[in-house]
């Protein structure tokens, strides 16, 4: 129950633009704030002991949410996205930093003796993660203060997402004619 819960919650989450977007009609700026405020807060306890880097985004997340809460404007709603891919480039680049790169560790996840060029080519997809999200980052930051709320709506609950899975697939074929291990 608790997996399918979070599930459910995790897809919440996704739509949050396309969301706001029509709920901003309907109810105050401080009301769609607040119920993101207890999605996340429900999503939170339902990680449990989970992967210490999930609760900090979390945790960034809530105190994001009281603070539009607070705010009770359309324009802190726009911010959120902004704040999961600022939230998930500094994952990927601190993984830089202070190794091993996020994408090697989950790359160990199946290949635990994964070889010296497969060590290489998950740094360097790394930095290629780091790239895209800084600039998704900032079209996101573009799109929250200046984008009409239309535009903001479908590059954050539409396209950003599209664009991810095309850079995902893109790794992947590349991983599949470069990586010996893999085959």
């Amino acid at each position: 129950m608790n997996r399918w819960l979070n599930n459910a919650i995790g897809v919440l989450v996704v739509v949050y633009p396309f969301a706001v977007f029509w709920a901003i009609t309907v109810i105050a700026p401080w009301q769609i704030a607040a119920l993101l405020l207890l999605l996340l807060l429900l999503r939170f306890v339902l990680l449990g002991h989970s992967v210490h880097w999930q609760k900090s985004l979390l945790l960034v997340a809530i105190a994001y949410c009281a603070f539009a809460v607070w705010q009770n404007t359309e324009l802190s709603l726009r911010f959120y996205p902004v704040l999961i891919d600022f939230g998930f480039f500094g994952l990927f680049a601190a993984s830089l930093i202070f190794p091993p790169p996020i994408i090697e560790r989950i790359a160990r996840l199946q290949h635990p003796n994964l070889p010296e060029q497969g060590v290489r080519y998950t740094r360097k997809v790394t930095y290629v993660w780091c790239v895209f999200l800084a600039i998704n980052s900032f079209i996101a930051l573009y799109t929250a203060l200046w984008g009409s709320f239309f535009w903001w709506s479908l590059y954050n609950g539409f396209i950003s997402y599209v664009l991810t899975a095309l850079l995902m697939g893109a790794e992947y074929w590349v991983r599949i004619k470069t990586q010996e291990h893999v085959r």
